[in-house]
């Protein structure tokens, strides 16, 4: 089965009067990129909850967002260094005495000065917490899977119909192709005798349709296209990531179909190299989505 990298999933823990909300969104991207939004009092967590996400996603960039509402992860305490306050009050005293000032200290501005007040943040225990949001975060990233291998069902479907155009095609092209030889062959005799004014050499004519032949032979194109159809057929059935692999193939299959067309001499033949190069682009489009 595969899975598209698009998705969404959702997840909400309460417990104790506190709400753990998980929220995670995934698109493409050509390898697995994971980011992580939370508060920063829990980024001791941060490889545990990637770890957690990569063990489901294996291919996309995913943003994952958790949000704490309710008791506070964290209590701040304010300390008043008294000292350094002390000397500064002093310190404004002699100030006035000495250059003759007005004015008096007023709380709002002791409250403005730097390194007078410290505040600190004390954590408790924190592991309960940890296990609830990675818990909360697994539930989350299922539920992004499930709607990646939903996306992926119809994905599927698309692009089997799509390798059914590719190969009919083929078909149509390899049963054309060996009468294209002959067709040329008897043009060519016609075409001789005219300039010639009488009967064409038979050894001249084969020579030409030998030469014709080689350039225009598609053989080996075609039998690849049905290599890279069984390849893309087998990884199809693999429970890998095989997005990157699907990539290569319909790159080589293009290639395949763009040499066709450059050696068609047929009008039949290039009718269907364009039918190929059409289903394949659109199996490309759907390719750069797959997991």
């Amino acid at each position: 089965m595969i899975a598209s990298m698009t998705g969404f999933g959702r997840a909400v823990h309460e417990k104790d009067g506190r709400k753990i909300s998980v929220e995670m969104k995934s698109v493409n991207h050509r390898f697995c990129e994971i980011s992580v939004k939370m508060p920063r009092q829990l980024m001791s967590a941060e490889d545990k909850i990637k770890k957690v996400i990569s063990g489901r996603i294996r291919r996309g960039r995913l943003e994952a967002y958790i949000t704490i509402d309710g008791e506070p992860i964290a209590r701040r305490t304010v300390s008043v260094d008294w000292n350094l306050l002390d000397q500064l009050t002093e310190a404004a005293s002699k100030m006035k005495e000495r250059y003759g000032l007005n004015g008096q200290l007023s709380l709002d501005g002791l409250l403005k000065i730097e390194d007078v007040f410290d505040v600190r943040e004390e954590y408790g225990d924190q592991s309960g917490l940890a296990e609830e949001i990675l818990e909360t975060v697994e539930t989350a990233v299922i539920e992004l899977s499930e709607m990646r291998l939903s996306e992926g069902k119809h994905l599927l479907k698309d692009i089997e119909i799509r390798l059914s155009d590719v190969r009919r095609a083929a078909e149509q092209i390899e049963a054309i192709a060996p009468g294209v030889q002959k067709t040329y062959t008897a043009k060519l005799s016609i075409k001789l005798q005219e300039l010639l004014q009488t009967e064409a050499e038979e050894s001249r004519i084969l020579t030409e349709a030998a030469i014709f032949a080689e350039k225009a032979d598609i053989t080996e194109e075609v039998t690849r296209i049905y290599s890279h159809l069984q390849q893309f057929s087998q990884a199809l059935n693999s429970d890998e990531a095989i997005g990157r692999k699907l990539d290569f193939i319909v790159q080589e299959l293009n290639r395949e179909a763009n040499t066709i067309g450059s050696k068609a001499n047929d009008s039949r033949i290039a009718a269907y190299a364009v039918e190929l190069k059409s289903a394949i682009e659109k199996i490309k489009e759907q390719v750069q989505n797959v997991e």
